[in-house]
């Protein structure tokens, strides 16, 4: 291929990047090895465009190099999850314990997980708590999944991708949904996951932001679901409820208080980068990446991401604030 040739078929592959980043973000549920399947599956096309015989679209061949990538990395078994996925809610006041791998959790992603122009990034499809549960899939039923009900590939062009029959393809995704189905109802006792407006969203997260900073209890209380969770990866621990929320704002974490907040976004919630006061007074260090989720007129989820040293530099994030 010569070089114009080459140039501009990696131009027409580039094209491709941010929604191939969303899907394979849903499929391996962490964004740093997302990116290193896009960038394997782009070489892979580069190198074998030339064999591209039109018989599906250029996307669905696309694709296709890209579920096998993912597929690949997935053979070794591992899954990830965030702690509410591997264990029962703690008492706030309690120390959160040594650290996990921090390869055990699911990792945000910024924005919206891919190409903000599709579909792929609408959404419940790039929450935290469904990217959480796609991990339970087995991987061929996770890309039917994400392929058919996120990226509205229709059932032949699946198959055509899977080198399977349309009556495979229908039943993959019928065991899939069926096993997302019984999670949520496993998890009946959690808050709905329905997102309010837009609007909405940025005047509770100002309202936030600004409570954290006052470490305001009794407003953070208000903004609360009563059944509103906490988690700390790479800690196991989280917790449940507003009265342990406040137990760990106030206990094991209240060198938080006078923490500045700045905005983000991750997984298609608003997020805050957050500061906490140096020890020595010069500033402000990063401490963790928040990202908040909302149902109705209340924050149900909060994960602390601690990871700073590389979550910040993807999220834009400074190194310290003065």
């Amino acid at each position: 291929m010569g070089d114009s040739a080459g140039d501009a078929a990696a131009a027409v592959l580039d094209a491709y990047r941010g929604e191939l980043t969303g899907y394979c973000y849903r499929m391996l549920g962490a964004y740093s090895e997302a990116e290193d399947a896009v960038q394997e599956t782009l070489v892979r096309a580069w190198r074998s465009i030339g064999r591209f015989e039109g018989r599906s679209s250029l996307r669905s061949w696309i694709y296709r190099i890209a579920t096998n990538v993912c597929l690949d990395a997935l053979a070794a078994g591992r899954r990830r999850a965030l702690p509410m996925d591997l264990s029962g809610p703690a008492e706030g006041a309690t120390p959160p314990g040594a650290p996990s791998d921090g390869t055990l959790w699911i990792e945000p992603c910024p924005g919206g997980g891919g190409d903000p122009e599709t579909a792929a990034t609408a959404g419940e499809s790039v929450r935290l708590a469904f990217v959480a549960a796609l991990q339970y899939l087995p991987p061929r039923q996770r890309a039917t999944l994400v392929l058919r009900d996120v990226l509205d590939f229709s059932a032949r062009e699946v198959a055509d991708l899977h080198g399977s029959t349309v009556a495979s393809v229908n039943s993959a995704l019928q065991r899939a949904r069926a096993a997302l189905s019984a999670r949520r109802q496993g998890a009946a006792d959690a808050p709905s996951a329905t997102p309010p407006p837009d609007a909405v969203q940025r005047a509770l997260a100002a309202r936030y932001a600004s409570a954290f900073s006052r470490y305001d209890m009794d407003e953070l209380g208000m903004l609360l679901h009563v059944d509103a969770t906490l988690c700390l990866p790479p800690y196991a621990k989280w917790m449940r409820g507003v009265g342990d929320i406040r137990a760990w704002l106030t206990g094991p974490a209240v060198g938080c208080r006078g923490s500045r907040l700045v905005p983000t976004v991750a997984n298609g919630s608003p997020a805050f980068g957050q500061y906490r006061p140096r020890p020595d007074g010069a500033g402000y260090e990063p401490w963790a990446l928040q990202v908040v989720e909302f149902a109705d007129d209340r924050i149900t989820g909060i994960t602390a991401f601690r990871d700073t040293a590389r979550l910040f530099p993807r999220f834009g994030l400074p190194n310290r604030l003065s």
